[in-house]
C-alpha cells in the first residue's frame, strides 16, 4: 500500500506529530534514502492491514482475531495488566519496548531502546510469544466496533460484520502511560486498513485444524 500511495506515516519527534513521508515503505522505513540493511532482525513495518492479510494468506496462515490475540497475550493470566503479570517491571527491569516518560516530550528509554527493537530483545510470555507487548502494533483480522464485546458471543468471537476500521493490539515503542498505553493487554486500538505506519506490523496465526492442513507449507516459507 505504501509503495502504491508513494508515502507512509512516520513520527516527527521534533514536531511531536505524525506526517506523510514520501518514499517510506517496508524496504525504506525512514524514506527513500534509508534501507533495511542491518535491520533484518526487526519486525516489518509500514504495512497496511491489506498488506498483512495478503502476506498471511500467501504463507498459508491468517491474521489472528482480536479475541485470539488477547488470549495469547494474557497466556493464561487472569486480572493481569501485562503479558508477564500485574506489575510493570520484574525485579526492577522493563519487560517490553515502549515509551518511558511523558509522551511526546520526554522519552527516558529505560528499556534500552528509543525506537523499534530487534525481535526477542525481551523474554517470552507463558505461551512462548515474544514481543506481544510494545515494539510495534499488530493488525488483527477484526473490524473495529467500540461496544462489540457487550453483544458478542462469549466463545471465540470474530468481530463485527461491518466497520471502516481494523483492530490493532499490543502497543509500540511510541506507547506511553499518559498516551495510548497499548502495551497493556486490555487496550484496544484501530486504524484505517489502507494506512501504514512506522510503528505497525503484524504476526501470523493458525488454528490447529489449519496447522494440520497447511502447516508444512507455512513452515517451508
Amino acid at each position: 500500500t505504501a509503495e502504491q500511495q508513494g508515502w507512509s506515516y512516520t513520527f516527527d519527534r521534533a514536531a511531536s506529530e505524525w506526517g506523510r513521508t514520501p518514499g517510506a515503505d517496508w524496504r525504506h522505513p525512514g524514506g527513500p534514502h534509508t534501507s533495511i540493511a542491518g535491520r533484518q532482525d526487526r519486525p516489518v513495518v509500514h504495512v497496511s492491514w491489506y498488506d498483512a492479510d495478503a502476506y498471511a494468506r500467501w504463507v498459508g496462515c491468517r491474521l489472528p482475531t482480536e479475541a485470539e490475540w488477547e488470549r495469547a497475550a494474557r497466556a493464561g493470566l487472569r486480572d493481569a495488566d501485562f503479558p508477564w503479570g500485574r506489575k510493570e517491571t520484574v525485579n526492577g527491569k522493563y519487560q517490553a519496548n515502549y515509551w518511558q516518560g511523558w509522551f511526546p516530550d520526554d522519552d527516558l528509554s529505560v528499556d534500552g531502546f528509543d525506537t523499534v527493537a530487534p525481535v526477542e530483545s525481551f523474554g517470552p510470555n507463558a505461551f512462548g510469544l515474544f514481543d506481544i507487548a510494545g515494539n510495534v502494533w499488530e493488525w488483527c483480522a477484526d473490524r473495529y466496533e467500540e461496544n462489540y464485546y457487550r453483544i458478542s458471543a462469549r466463545d471465540n468471537p470474530h468481530g463485527p460484520a461491518a466497520g471502516e476500521m481494523r483492530v490493532q493490539r499490543g502497543g509500540s515503542w511510541l506507547s506511553a502511560e499518559n498516551y495510548s498505553p497499548g502495551y497493556r493487554v486490555s487496550v484496544r486500538s484501530k486504524r484505517p486498513p489502507d494506512t501504514s505506519y512506522e510503528d505497525v506490523g503484524f504476526r501470523c496465526a493458525r488454528s490447529r485444524s489449519e496447522e494440520r492442513r497447511v502447516g508444512k507449507e507455512c513452515r517451508s516459507r
